[in-house]
């Protein structure tokens, strides 16, 4: 029993690695309503998210961090900002596909 909470506690301690993992959580934590909201915004309505989802995305799964393997597997190489947007915009399209 120890190891099922050792292994479940590490997948939320270290950041996902991959959008899809990202995408994996955020639909394991928002709650429906968040879900129902984002799923009914146009993909150009995305940005007024920039400072709440986007933020919390790039706080919570370490965007910020040097040699971040998200930050990597968005594509992005400029700036955590545009990894964030490129992992709600993939979350919205999960979302709408659903």
């Amino acid at each position: 029993m120890a190891k099922n909470w050792s292994d479940s506690l590490l997948q939320w301690v270290v950041p996902p690695e991959t959008v899809d993992e990202a995408v994996v959580r955020l639909m394991t934590v928002l709650e429906e309503r968040d879900k129902t909201e984002i799923r009914a915004m146009t993909e150009d309505g995305l940005i007024d998210l920039h400072f709440s989802l986007g933020m919390t995305i790039r706080n919570a799964f370490c965007l910020y961090g040097a040699g971040s393997k998200l930050l990597a597997s968005c594509g992005v190489a400029a700036h955590p900002d545009d990894g964030s947007s490129l992992i709600v915009l993939a979350l919205w399209r999960k979302l709408n596909q659903e």
